[in-house]
């Protein structure tokens, strides 16, 4: 471990700090994953000063030199955090400071803590963002792959979860293709606010030091800077868009686990998964449980609770910094991880998905899917939608008593229904000619969900 330093502000206090407050208030063994990019960011500014003529070319060589080691350490795994020294940042600065003496001192000039935190987070997020998207990326091609391969299996679609109308499994998943897009959008909308550099607000109020804080900005790919120094040292808000956005993405996910999870039950029998993502029972030999989707469900109240405890942050926080904000790293970091590693499994578990297009048909038999279609049939004919509506209604309680599918009924049974239906009316009654006629961009007509799949592919080849 490092030798315990004085407290950058210790001059003012008569007493150390208790033993106790120390590791209460030290956040060095979780915020220590923003250590490069505190790096990249003091290394940034250490070249704005030299820039302005507040730091000369020695010292800034020196500090260059400096962290170049200071980062192998880290990366190798031999960089020795101490609790004496409260965070991340101290940390570094410590070491810096025995290595390379009073240039490392230097380094601190017109900035403080609170905006070398808040750059560092934003840093970090970014490069986290751009992660996710890859990851949310793969997933809709994993989702695409499937869906290309059952464009035309038919399955039943549900409202309140009750057999509605004929659809395919292809043009099913594609829904949640098109969630994962909005994710996408939505993470990357939400960089943009994150990438804007608050280093330069100093503690609150800026600094009477001569900085270029745009020249920093683009040293570090900022697209601006945070214009108010109050706002840039205080506010993590970006932080909770972030979160809000990544509830969203576990939220989609959580509803396909819940969808896979009840089409493996034997009740559906829609699917089976592949046995790396399945347990089994201490007790029931016969059990094969779909365990990874079960806990990406409740990993989303997880991340659910991170959104809630960093509005919950914020909410009554006077301007500007307060060490309350040192809370938001641990539901951030853990955010972040709980999403990257669901996005990985449930891509790869999508792959192992194992489709049973028998019991899906069945399935759409047996919930008077084509209802509809025969309403329609009707309304074509002539006859106004309401009363087309209970004539229909009529025929399906009549097939439900002869135990048939309305395809079944004779021509003379469904006649007396409606003198309009003839015998064309066997073509809407079936799977295939109710997904036909439903031929128009996000319809369920194969040609369409094929059409949907290459629009899907385009977009993430852009």
């Amino acid at each position: 471990m490092q030798d315990a330093a004085p407290k950058t502000w210790s001059g003012r206090f008569s007493e150390p700090v208790a033993e106790l407050v120390k590791r209460y208030t030290a956040s060095v063994f979780f915020d220590k994953r923003l250590a490069e990019y505190d790096i990249e960011g003091s290394l940034a500014h250490a070249q704005m000063l030299n820039k302005v003529g507040v730091l000369s070319g020695d010292d800034l060589n020196a500090i260059t030199e400096g962290m170049a080691r200071i980062l192998a350490s880290i990366q190798a795994g031999t960089f020795e955090w101490s609790l004496d020294l409260e965070d991340v940042h101290m940390n570094i600065e410590k070491r810096l400071t025995d290595l390379i003496g009073d240039a490392g001192k230097r380094l601190h000039t017109g900035r403080s803590r609170n905006d070398q935190v808040a750059t560092d987070i934003r840093l970090w997020l970014r490069h986290e963002i751009d992660a996710l998207v890859h990851l949310a990326e793969d997933l809709q091609h994993s989702l695409l792959d499937l869906a290309e391969k059952h464009a035309e299996t038919v399955m039943p679609g549900f409202t309140h979860l009750q057999v509605a109308q004929p659809i395919t499994f292809g043009h099913h998943l594609m829904a949640y293709v098109e969630m994962l897009a909005r994710d996408v959008e939505r993470l990357r909308d939400t960089r943009k606010r994150v990438n804007r550099l608050p280093l330069g607000a100093a503690a609150l109020a800026g600094t009477s030091y001569p900085i270029d804080r745009e020249f920093v900005a683009r040293q570090l790919g900022f697209d601006a800077v945070c214009e108010n120094s109050l706002d840039a040292v205080s506010d993590r808000d970006f932080a909770i868009e972030f979160t809000a956005a990544s509830a969203l993405v576990m939220t989609h996910l959580s509803r396909l686990s819940e969808e896979l999870v009840l089409w493996m039950n034997p009740r559906f029998g829609f699917i089976d998964m592949a046995d790396r993502y399945c347990t089994g029972s201490s007790i029931m030999p016969q059990k094969k449980n779909p365990d990874v989707p079960e806990l990406v469900r409740g990993k989303t109240g997880r991340v659910n609770g991170h959104l809630m405890a960093l509005l919950t942050l914020m909410k009554a926080q006077p301007l500007a910094y307060n060490k309350d904000n040192q809370e938001d790293k641990e539901p951030l970091f853990d955010t972040v991880d709980t999403l990257s590693a669901t996005l990985r499994i449930v891509a790869d578990m999508m792959r192992g998905v194992v489709v049973k297009p028998d019991a899906m048909r069945r399935a759409v038999k047996q919930g008077y899917a084509t209802a509809t279609d025969l309403a329609d049939y009707l309304v074509k004919k002539g006859l106004p939608f309401r009363d087309a509506h209970e004539a229909v209604a009529l025929a399906v309680r009549y097939a439900g008593e002869q135990r048939k599918d309305l395809a079944e009924l004779s021509l003379v049974e469904l006649g007396t229904f409606s003198p309009l239906i003839a015998g064309d009316v066997f073509d809407v009654l079936t799977p295939e000619g109710s997904l036909a006629s439903r031929d128009h961009i996000g319809g369920t007509a194969p040609r369409q969900v094929r059409a949907a799949i290459a629009r899907a592919r385009a977009r993430l080849s852009a």
